[in-house]
């Protein structure tokens, strides 16, 4: 059975598009991805603050997300994200190449479904 640290690293190769998903849904900031990632796993995965941060930056740089501050009345201002249409292109194709990914794989292991 694959360890925990291994299906971290799986999971850790698509951070930029989880995050990418997750922005799909709306604006969004750090703790709040955070939180939303943990969520959509169910709590077997939790996405670590310096990768977070690390991804938003490298999206940021890379034209897929677009950060802002924002006007919080009460207590420390808050960085958000949002998708840009780089962004979107860029999930599109990041989910095709994991589906690709994901049918070689199946097919190799003989899992159920994939060819043989």
């Amino acid at each position: 059975m694959a360890s925990r640290d291994a299906v971290s690293d799986l999971v850790r190769g698509n951070i930029d598009a989880i995050i990418l998903q997750t922005l799909s849904g709306g604006d969004s900031y750090g703790y709040e991805i955070l939180k939303e990632v943990a969520t959509a796993s169910k709590g077997t995965y939790e996405l670590k603050e310096p990768s977070l941060y690390t991804s938003l930056k490298r999206l940021e740089k890379q034209a897929c997300i677009e950060g802002y501050w924002g006007d919080e009345t009460q207590g420390a201002r808050r960085k958000y994200y949002r998708i840009t249409d780089d962004g979107r292109q860029e999930l599109q194709e990041a989910t095709a190449r994991w589906i690709h990914v994901r049918e070689i794989i199946d097919r190799l292991l003989h899992v159920d479904g994939g060819e043989r």
